[in-house]
Protein backbone atom coordinates (compact mmCIF):
# COMPACT_ATOMS: atom_id res chain seq x y z
CA UNK A 1 0.00 0.00 0.00
CA UNK A 2 1.46 3.34 -1.07
CA UNK A 3 1.65 6.18 1.41
CA UNK A 4 1.69 9.87 0.63
CA UNK A 5 5.01 11.55 1.14
CA UNK A 6 5.52 14.94 2.74
CA UNK A 7 5.37 16.73 -0.63
CA UNK A 8 1.95 15.34 -1.57
CA UNK A 9 0.59 15.98 1.94
CA UNK A 10 1.82 19.58 1.77
CA UNK A 11 0.24 20.05 -1.63
CA UNK A 12 -3.11 18.65 -0.51
CA UNK A 13 -3.06 20.74 2.67
CA UNK A 14 -2.38 23.92 0.70
CA UNK A 15 -5.10 23.01 -1.80
CA UNK A 16 -7.67 22.43 0.95
CA UNK A 17 -6.65 25.71 2.59
CA UNK A 18 -7.01 27.50 -0.75
CA UNK A 19 -10.55 26.28 -1.43
CA UNK A 20 -11.54 26.86 2.22
CA UNK A 21 -10.10 30.38 2.41
CA UNK A 22 -13.30 32.20 1.27
CA UNK A 23 -15.33 30.41 3.95
CA UNK A 24 -12.75 31.19 6.61
CA UNK A 25 -12.72 34.88 5.64
CA UNK A 26 -16.54 35.06 5.83
CA UNK A 27 -16.51 33.42 9.27
CA UNK A 28 -13.79 35.78 10.51
CA UNK A 29 -15.63 38.88 9.24
CA UNK A 30 -18.90 37.83 10.92
CA UNK A 31 -17.41 38.25 14.41
CA UNK A 32 -16.43 41.89 13.96
CA UNK A 33 -17.70 44.46 16.43
CA UNK A 34 -17.67 47.22 13.83
CA UNK A 35 -20.60 48.42 11.78
CA UNK A 36 -18.91 47.61 8.50
CA UNK A 37 -16.93 44.73 7.00
CA UNK A 38 -13.40 44.85 8.37
CA UNK A 39 -10.56 42.34 8.46
CA UNK A 40 -8.60 42.48 10.67
CA UNK A 41 -11.05 43.91 13.19
CA UNK A 42 -10.63 45.94 16.35
CA UNK A 43 -12.61 43.49 18.47
CA UNK A 44 -14.76 40.38 18.49
CA UNK A 45 -18.49 40.47 19.03
CA UNK A 46 -21.66 38.45 18.51
CA UNK A 47 -23.76 41.54 17.78
CA UNK A 48 -24.35 40.61 14.15
CA UNK A 49 -25.55 37.14 15.07
CA UNK A 50 -28.12 38.65 17.44
CA UNK A 51 -29.07 41.09 14.68
CA UNK A 52 -30.27 38.18 12.53
CA UNK A 53 -33.17 37.64 14.91
CA UNK A 54 -34.28 41.23 14.37
CA UNK A 55 -34.46 40.82 10.59
CA UNK A 56 -37.78 39.13 10.00
CA UNK A 57 -37.19 39.14 6.26
CA UNK A 58 -34.32 36.67 6.62
CA UNK A 59 -36.30 34.34 8.88
CA UNK A 60 -39.26 34.31 6.47
CA UNK A 61 -36.91 33.85 3.51
CA UNK A 62 -35.17 30.93 5.25
CA UNK A 63 -38.49 29.18 5.84
CA UNK A 64 -39.45 29.79 2.23
CA UNK A 65 -36.13 28.38 0.97
CA UNK A 66 -36.38 25.32 3.21
CA UNK A 67 -39.95 24.56 2.14
CA UNK A 68 -39.16 25.22 -1.52
CA UNK A 69 -36.09 22.98 -1.43
CA UNK A 70 -38.02 20.23 0.34
CA UNK A 71 -40.81 20.25 -2.23
CA UNK A 72 -38.48 20.58 -5.23
CA UNK A 73 -36.09 17.84 -4.12
CA UNK A 74 -38.93 15.44 -3.29
CA UNK A 75 -40.69 15.97 -6.63
CA UNK A 76 -37.38 15.74 -8.51
CA UNK A 77 -36.38 12.45 -6.88
CA UNK A 78 -39.88 11.04 -7.43
CA UNK A 79 -39.46 11.74 -11.15
CA UNK A 80 -35.81 10.65 -11.23
CA UNK A 81 -36.43 7.11 -9.93
CA UNK A 82 -38.67 5.89 -12.79
CA UNK A 83 -36.56 7.81 -15.31
CA UNK A 84 -33.39 6.14 -14.05
CA UNK A 85 -34.98 2.69 -14.05
CA UNK A 86 -36.19 3.17 -17.63
CA UNK A 87 -32.87 4.49 -18.91
CA UNK A 88 -30.81 1.80 -17.18
CA UNK A 89 -32.96 -1.29 -17.75
CA UNK A 90 -34.41 -0.78 -21.21
CA UNK A 91 -33.09 -0.13 -24.70
CA UNK A 92 -35.46 1.82 -26.93
CA UNK A 93 -35.22 4.30 -29.83
CA UNK A 94 -34.38 7.80 -28.66
CA UNK A 95 -32.92 6.63 -25.35
CA UNK A 96 -29.78 8.74 -25.78
CA UNK A 97 -31.78 11.80 -26.84
CA UNK A 98 -34.11 11.41 -23.86
CA UNK A 99 -31.17 11.15 -21.47
CA UNK A 100 -29.60 14.27 -22.98
CA UNK A 101 -32.93 16.10 -22.66
CA UNK A 102 -33.20 15.22 -18.97
CA UNK A 103 -29.68 16.49 -18.33
CA UNK A 104 -29.94 19.57 -20.56
CA UNK A 105 -30.59 22.05 -17.68
CA UNK A 106 -26.97 21.45 -16.66
CA UNK A 107 -25.79 22.89 -19.97
CA UNK A 108 -28.02 25.97 -20.03
CA UNK A 109 -26.81 29.01 -18.02
CA UNK A 110 -29.18 29.79 -15.16
CA UNK A 111 -29.36 33.40 -16.31
CA UNK A 112 -30.85 32.21 -19.60
CA UNK A 113 -33.27 29.94 -17.74
CA UNK A 114 -34.30 32.80 -15.46
CA UNK A 115 -35.03 35.15 -18.35
CA UNK A 116 -36.92 32.43 -20.23
CA UNK A 117 -39.05 31.54 -17.19
CA UNK A 118 -39.72 35.21 -16.47
CA UNK A 119 -40.97 35.87 -19.99
CA UNK A 120 -43.04 32.68 -20.03
CA UNK A 121 -44.69 33.40 -16.68
CA UNK A 122 -45.45 36.98 -17.64
CA UNK A 123 -47.02 35.92 -20.93
CA UNK A 124 -49.04 33.12 -19.30
CA UNK A 125 -49.97 35.09 -16.17
CA UNK A 126 -48.42 32.53 -13.81
CA UNK A 127 -45.97 34.79 -11.96
CA UNK A 128 -46.14 35.08 -8.18
CA UNK A 129 -47.15 31.47 -7.49
CA UNK A 130 -45.20 29.17 -5.19
CA UNK A 131 -46.24 26.22 -7.33
CA UNK A 132 -44.72 27.66 -10.48
CA UNK A 133 -41.56 28.66 -8.60
CA UNK A 134 -41.31 25.07 -7.38
CA UNK A 135 -41.65 23.85 -10.96
CA UNK A 136 -38.67 25.96 -12.06
CA UNK A 137 -36.58 24.55 -9.22
CA UNK A 138 -37.61 20.99 -10.09
CA UNK A 139 -36.37 21.56 -13.64
CA UNK A 140 -33.04 22.91 -12.38
CA UNK A 141 -32.35 20.23 -9.74
CA UNK A 142 -33.77 17.22 -11.61
CA UNK A 143 -30.47 16.41 -13.40
CA UNK A 144 -28.64 16.19 -10.06
CA UNK A 145 -31.21 13.78 -8.67
CA UNK A 146 -31.17 11.75 -11.88
CA UNK A 147 -27.39 11.39 -12.10
CA UNK A 148 -26.94 9.89 -8.63
CA UNK A 149 -30.03 7.69 -8.93
CA UNK A 150 -28.96 6.50 -12.37
CA UNK A 151 -25.48 5.66 -11.06
CA UNK A 152 -26.95 3.38 -8.38
CA UNK A 153 -29.37 1.73 -10.82
CA UNK A 154 -26.78 1.12 -13.54
CA UNK A 155 -24.70 -1.28 -11.44
CA UNK A 156 -27.73 -3.09 -10.04
CA UNK A 157 -28.17 -6.75 -10.93
CA UNK A 158 -31.73 -7.66 -11.91
CA UNK A 159 -31.44 -11.32 -10.87
CA UNK A 160 -33.09 -10.74 -7.49
CA UNK A 161 -35.87 -8.71 -9.07
CA UNK A 162 -36.54 -11.38 -11.71
CA UNK A 163 -36.48 -14.12 -9.08
CA UNK A 164 -39.09 -12.29 -7.01
CA UNK A 165 -41.32 -11.85 -10.04
CA UNK A 166 -41.00 -15.52 -10.95
CA UNK A 167 -42.24 -16.36 -7.44
CA UNK A 168 -45.37 -14.30 -7.94
CA UNK A 169 -44.47 -10.99 -6.34
CA UNK A 170 -46.38 -8.02 -7.70
CA UNK A 171 -44.44 -5.21 -9.45
CA UNK A 172 -45.01 -2.68 -6.68
CA UNK A 173 -43.92 -5.22 -4.06
CA UNK A 174 -40.73 -5.95 -6.01
CA UNK A 175 -39.99 -2.25 -6.24
CA UNK A 176 -40.67 -1.40 -2.59
CA UNK A 177 -39.00 -4.43 -1.01
CA UNK A 178 -36.15 -5.20 -3.40
CA UNK A 179 -35.30 -2.47 -5.89
CA UNK A 180 -35.75 0.60 -3.69
CA UNK A 181 -33.64 -0.69 -0.75
CA UNK A 182 -30.83 -1.57 -3.17
CA UNK A 183 -30.76 1.86 -4.81
CA UNK A 184 -31.56 3.80 -1.62
CA UNK A 185 -28.01 5.25 -1.19
CA UNK A 186 -28.19 6.80 -4.66
CA UNK A 187 -31.74 8.02 -4.07
CA UNK A 188 -30.79 9.59 -0.74
CA UNK A 189 -27.71 11.21 -2.25
CA UNK A 190 -29.70 12.53 -5.21
CA UNK A 191 -32.35 13.97 -2.90
CA UNK A 192 -29.76 15.62 -0.69
CA UNK A 193 -27.88 17.13 -3.63
CA UNK A 194 -31.14 18.36 -5.16
CA UNK A 195 -32.16 19.91 -1.83
CA UNK A 196 -28.82 21.75 -1.53
CA UNK A 197 -28.96 22.99 -5.13
CA UNK A 198 -32.52 24.25 -4.69
CA UNK A 199 -31.80 25.94 -1.37
CA UNK A 200 -28.70 27.65 -2.78
CA UNK A 201 -30.15 28.65 -6.17
CA UNK A 202 -30.08 32.43 -6.72
CA UNK A 203 -29.18 33.20 -10.37
CA UNK A 204 -32.40 31.84 -11.84
CA UNK A 205 -34.61 32.49 -8.80
CA UNK A 206 -33.89 36.22 -8.74
CA UNK A 207 -35.78 36.53 -12.05
CA UNK A 208 -38.90 34.59 -11.04
CA UNK A 209 -39.20 35.22 -7.29
CA UNK A 210 -41.76 37.75 -6.07
CA UNK A 211 -42.04 39.58 -2.72
CA UNK A 212 -44.26 36.75 -1.51
CA UNK A 213 -41.86 34.00 -2.62
CA UNK A 214 -38.48 35.52 -1.78
CA UNK A 215 -35.90 32.86 -0.94
CA UNK A 216 -32.98 33.31 1.43
CA UNK A 217 -30.27 33.65 -1.28
CA UNK A 218 -32.37 36.29 -3.07
CA UNK A 219 -32.96 38.16 0.21
CA UNK A 220 -29.23 38.09 0.98
CA UNK A 221 -28.39 39.29 -2.53
CA UNK A 222 -30.84 42.17 -2.24
CA UNK A 223 -29.52 43.10 1.21
CA UNK A 224 -25.84 43.28 0.24
CA UNK A 225 -26.70 45.49 -2.72
CA UNK A 226 -28.01 48.11 -0.27
CA UNK A 227 -25.84 47.66 2.84
CA UNK A 228 -22.20 47.04 3.75
CA UNK A 229 -22.64 45.78 7.32
CA UNK A 230 -21.51 42.23 8.29
CA UNK A 231 -25.05 40.94 8.84
CA UNK A 232 -24.97 38.75 5.74
CA UNK A 233 -21.55 37.43 6.78
CA UNK A 234 -22.94 36.32 10.14
CA UNK A 235 -25.94 34.72 8.44
CA UNK A 236 -23.57 32.92 6.06
CA UNK A 237 -21.57 31.65 9.04
CA UNK A 238 -24.73 30.22 10.57
CA UNK A 239 -25.50 28.41 7.30
CA UNK A 240 -21.93 27.10 7.02
CA UNK A 241 -21.99 25.71 10.56
CA UNK A 242 -25.47 24.23 10.04
CA UNK A 243 -24.30 22.52 6.85
CA UNK A 244 -21.24 21.08 8.57
CA UNK A 245 -23.35 19.74 11.45
CA UNK A 246 -25.84 18.21 9.00
CA UNK A 247 -23.06 16.47 7.07
CA UNK A 248 -21.50 15.21 10.31
CA UNK A 249 -24.80 13.82 11.59
CA UNK A 250 -25.52 12.24 8.21
CA UNK A 251 -22.08 10.64 8.19
CA UNK A 252 -22.59 9.27 11.72
CA UNK A 253 -26.07 7.88 11.01
CA UNK A 254 -25.86 6.71 7.39
CA UNK A 255 -22.32 7.27 6.15
CA UNK A 256 -21.42 9.71 3.41
CA UNK A 257 -19.76 6.93 1.41
CA UNK A 258 -23.09 5.13 1.10
CA UNK A 259 -25.06 8.29 0.34
CA UNK A 260 -22.71 10.01 -2.11
CA UNK A 261 -20.70 7.13 -3.54
CA UNK A 262 -23.11 4.26 -3.11
CA UNK A 263 -20.83 1.96 -1.11
CA UNK A 264 -22.45 -0.78 0.90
Amino acid sequence: MLKNNWLSLTYHSLFILFISAPLLVVIAVSFTSLGYISLPTDGLSLRWFYAILDERQFIDAFLMSAWLALVSATVAIALAIPAALALANYRFPGRGALSAFFLSPLMIPHVVLGIAFLRFFNQAGFSGSFGWLSMTHVIVVFPYALRLTLASVTGLSRDTELAARSLGARPHTVFLRIVLPLILPGVAGGWMLAFIQSFDEVTMTVFVATPGTTTLPVAMYSYISQSIDPLVASLSTVLIVATMLTMFILDRIVGLDRVLVGKN
